[in-house]
């Protein structure tokens, strides 16, 4: 992709920290193994069929899991799961396994892992994958879901988790 912004890069990130978004943890399992991360770009795309997308950073060469097993969970996260995304995000530099022992997860039906608290968990078949600059698109479609109990909303906003 030919680079033609003239908009700085740590401009554009000040900008992008006053968006309130929505905290979600996205998993997956498979033949290339369990990855789990928190994001915040994350929504639906269509409800006909029901797909969402997702876009991950392509800094971590663990990301290319959610490729190579074809599935990926997203679990809108609540004020509860607020350990859960820190744990995920990379905060305390926990294992893989650490990470994933900090709650309880469960599968619906691609395999991915479900957090089994999430306010909402759709379970998702890969549908495609876009590089777009430094990130990854993944767009999903849903084959599964699951609702949780009500909690308030967690969403990140001016470089910290808020909850309403």
């Amino acid at each position: 992709m030919l680079k033609t912004s003239t908009i700085e890069r740590t401009a554009f990130r000040e900008a992008m920290s006053r968006f309130a978004a929505a905290v979600h943890l996205v998993t997956s399992d498979g033949p290339a193994g369990r990855r789990g991360v928190t994001v915040s770009a994350a929504c639906s795309v269509s409800d006909d069929p029901a797909t969402v997308l997702v876009c991950l950073n392509r800094s971590s060469a663990l990301n290319v899991r959610f490729e190579q097993n074809g599935n990926f969970a997203l679990n809108v996260l609540g004020e509860s799961n607020e350990s859960v995304a820190r744990a995920f995000s990379g905060e305390g530099d926990l294992s893989p396994e650490e990470r994933f022992a900090s709650a309880e997860f469960i599968t619906l039906e691609t395999g991915a892992p479900v957090l089994a608290d999430a306010l909402v968990s759709l379970d998702c078949r890969l549908v495609e994958t876009l590089i777009v600059a430094t990130h990854r698109v993944m767009i999903g479609e849903v084959v599964a879901l699951r609702m949780g109990k009500p909690d308030p909303a967690l969403v990140y906003l001016d470089r910290g988790y808020h909850s309403l």
